[in-house]
């Protein structure tokens, strides 16, 4: 019995260590998976692309969610042609959750005005080989943007660390960090976003290319006037605990006008060990 507890205890030590000795992931991985998905999408067609990439949960929001694979395998065909380029990427220290967004264009057409603009948000999780597959995609669409959109790819700063022996802890922190956020912004939209945004926090909302940054993503809403009653639907969180993500249902009231949205929530853990919004997407349930 000794040696099965000793052999035990040097296993879970190893596995320590090697989680503390080995670099953390690196952004690049994302980036080349979203670059190698935009390139089978262009060879493919849309359909295959995103059945070629979907994880087994993965979901997109038409106009609820639903699984990648039950949406796109009972269509024929998605017409038009689908283009994009991540210019915003992070990716968790053990690398099995992470995140790529950027603009895209869609065209259903030879003319130039039957171009579509927008900004994607895409969700990626690893899967049983370490491989990255596509969890959650949505986006917005707005005007062709006037300026290039500057790159900003970070490497995490956290450690590695060994797998957790309850993940499904992890999950219901965020769920409940998600929970105490949509009961704010009944309170007060202003009050919650300055709590709980992170310093480079972005913000996509339908009709406006994305914002960056707590003062101007403040400044859109009270012009706005906007206020939101949102309902958590599910989360997650990477082992490595410095990545998480969560979506719902919100209702925004927007000056006199009330529409219903899916959103989708990126967060990451900072220095204080703090939750904070790195991104928010709100997609129009009407536009869909």
């Amino acid at each position: 019995m000794k040696k099965i507890i000793l052999a035990a205890t040097f296993i879970g030590y190893s596995v320590f260590a090697l989680a503390q000795t080995t670099p953390p992931a690196q952004v690049n991985k994302v980036v080349s998976a979203e670059e190698a998905f935009n390139k089978l999408v262009e060879r493919k067609g849309i359909k295959d692309g995103f059945l070629a990439v979907a994880d087994a949960e993965g979901i997109v929001f038409k106009p609820d969610a639903v699984k990648i694979t039950d949406f796109y395998s009972k269509i024929d065909k998605q017409a038009g042609k689908l283009s994009w380029v991540p210019k915003f990427a992070r990716i968790s220290a053990n690398g099995d959750l992470a995140f790529t967004a950027g603009p895209y264009i869609y065209q259903n057409g030879k003319a130039d005005d039957e171009k579509v603009y927008g900004d994607y948000v895409s969700i990626w999780r690893a899967d049983a080989e370490n491989k990255l597959k596509l969890l959650i995609d949505l986006g917005i669409q707005h005007p062709e943007a006037e300026a290039d959109v500057p790159t900003d790819f970070k490497e995490p700063t956290a450690a590695r660390t060994a797998p957790s022996k309850d993940p499904f802890t992890g999950k219901s922190i965020i769920i409940n960090t998600d929970k105490i956020f949509n009961h704010s912004l009944t309170i007060s939209a202003l009050a919650s976003y300055k709590e709980f945004l992170s310093p480079e926090g972005r913000y996509y909302f339908p009709g406006f290319e994305p914002m960056t940054g707590p003062n101007t993503i403040m400044k859109f809403i009270n012009n706005q006037a906007i206020s939101i009653s949102a309902e958590t639907v599910s989360a997650g969180r990477s082992a490595s605990n410095d990545l998480a993500y969560s979506y719902g249902h919100a209702r925004i009231t927007k000056g006199n006008v009330v529409s219903n949205y899916n959103y989708v929530r990126i967060w990451e853990l900072d220095k204080t060990k703090k939750w904070d919004i790195l991104l928010e997407v709100f997609s129009a349930v009407e536009n869909e």
